[in-house]
């Protein structure tokens, strides 16, 4: 039985990769900055077809940064670069947030439903990997350029008292751009490997998988580019992420591509050992399609994204959902109104960035649409509620109510300054609409166009396309998401009816 792996194995937002083997079963973890509940865990039994089934956290902070009430929040931060690893039935998940300068340890013996104990170290630790040794010592090696080694105790759960904290090499600066980072630590064949990546701005100008190793924890350390290639796509590298094998012992790495707007998604890549070096790719490259010697599921695993009639039994939403930072629970509900999501603003902000309780899914490329019914009878003067293209740079369509109460429908953007550009406004009769977004990757066009239909009546587009760039002050793909906010006095709700979700397409 054989399972044909098609790369990228996932076209949607899945950053920062760690992969994992128990048993037949492979783990997989990656970054979520500030979407709640924060590192996502997906579960496969072939490395092709990956279902989410949990997280490890609900809320990494409760502060005002992290629940959006300061007026900037913690876009572009959170949890970064998760690090999964297994050792005598415990799992770990260990990273480091840049806005609350913590290293962060979660272990738990039951990684699908928990719960997950926590552990803060103080102090950041860029890109960590932990490295189990065979003497039963802990270590997290971390940095960026200036690779550092730090001893845990056996918990991983606190520095170690006399432990080693020191620097434990100095990678490559002539020629590169940004040095090394995004660690992965392994002991295996009786050496220490430490997989990195790094950008030169020399050569191809491409983001590249390079490997150290040495025989001795200390070094020192020899030198490979493990991976240089970019997929035959517009010279992105594929590159950052761990190994894992299979149960008969082959090999496969796990990296990511950064796939401009839609995200940074993942490629599975053969792997073989050629004097104790690993050997990313096939020729040097990675293989579009290839074969896995790993059965396919059987059912197939549930879809990254769902379409969603928000019809639930208690007042907890699938796993494909993540909120925009934390949100406040007391504002919103699948139950007070059976067979409806209900958004209830409960303060009063001037754009989308600032909203609470917007509700996120990721995209998917090459080409996706969500659509939904929004019911404003409930909104206030001042309310604005709808769908949204969310990233830096995003786009919203939905309902504006006007100081008499009179409805109009709105395409926005984002300004130049920050503020909510109104692209199209127009009025509508009735207080029930229909919104949509179609989203366009295909090689990068990047495109997102937002339509409305009154109640009995025929798709009509608004505003105008957005351009959809990734940009680093969000440092995620688009999501789309549904959103309800307050400009003038807060306690007015927003029902939305469902949330409906289509991909199409294929490779590039």
């Amino acid at each position: 039985m054989h399972t044909t792996v098609a790369n990228p194995i996932l076209w949607a937002d899945v950053p920062d990769v760690s992969v994992i083997r128990v048993g037949s079963v492979y783990y997989m973890v990656s970054t979520s900055m500030h979407s709640m509940p924060g590192c996502p865990i997906m579960k496969s039994g072939d490395l092709m077809h990956w279902e989410l089934v949990s997280y490890v956290f609900d809320k990494l902070e409760d502060n005002d940064a992290h629940n959006l009430i300061d007026g900037r929040g913690v876009y572009g931060n959170g949890s970064w670069a998760p690090c999964l690893r297994y050792r005598d039935g415990m799992y770990y998940v260990a990273f480091s947030s840049n806005d609350m300068n913590r290293f962060y340890v979660y272990r738990a013996a039951d990684i699908e439903r928990g719960p997950w104990e926590r552990s803060v170290i103080e102090g950041l630790h860029h890109d960590p990997s932990l490295l189990f040794d065979d003497d039963g010592r802990v270590y997290v090696i971390y940095g960026n350029g200036d690779i550092r080694i730090r001893e845990l105790t056996e918990t991983a759960s606190a520095p170690r008292e006399g432990g080693l904290d020191r620097l434990l090499f100095e990678t490559e600066s002539e020629g590169i751009g940004l040095r090394c980072e995004g660690c992965h630590a392994y002991k295996l064949n009786g050496y220490y490997y430490l997989f990195f990546i790094e950008w030169p701005n020399v050569g191809h100008r491409r983001r590249r998988q390079l490997v150290y190793r040495s025989r001795e924890l200390l070094g020192p350390y020899e030198r490979r580019i493990a991976l240089d290639d970019d997929l035959g796509y517009r010279n992105n590298g594929v590159a950052q992420g761990g190994i894992v094998d299979t149960p008969d012992g082959e090999w496969y790495a796990m990296l990511f591509q950064d796939h401009d707007a839609v995200g940074r998604l993942p490629c599975l890549v053969p792997m073989r050992w050629e004097n104790d070096w690993p050997v990313l790719g096939e020729g040097g490259q990675v293989p579009q399609t290839f074969e896995v010697p790993l059965p396919r599921p059987d059912p197939a695993p549930k879809p990254l994204v769902i379409s969603d009639e928000f019809d639930y039994s208690e007042n907890k939403l699938a796993l494909n959902w993540q909120w925009n930072h934390n949100p406040d629970d007391r504002r919103w509900s699948v139950t007070e109104r059976p067979g409806w999501l209900r958004l209830t603003t409960g303060s009063m902000v001037d754009r989308i960035e600032r909203a609470r309780n917007t509700l996120t899914q990721r995209t998917e490329g090459p080409v996706c649409v969500g659509e939904t019914l929004l019911d404003a009878t409930g909104m206030k003067p001042g309310d604005r509620a709808g769908l949204v293209a969310l990233q830096g740079g995003y786009g919203t369509v939905g309902i504006w109510v006007g100081d008499n109460g009179e409805m109009r429908v709105a395409m926005c953007v984002r300004g130049v300054d920050g503020s909510e550009e109104i692209a199209e406004i127009l009025p509508i009769a009735g207080e029930r609409i229909r919104l949509k977004i179609d989203f366009d990757f295909r090689e990068s066009v990047d495109t997102a166009v937002f339509s409305y239909a009154a109640e009995g009546e025929a798709w009509r587009t608004i505003g105008r396309p957005l351009q959809m760039k990734y940009t680093l002050d969000h440092f995620m793909g688009y999501r789309i998401g549904l959103f309800n906010y307050a400009t003038r006095e807060y306690g007015g709700c927003a029902d939305f009816d469902y949330f409906r979700y289509v991909k199409s397409g294929g490779l590039y």
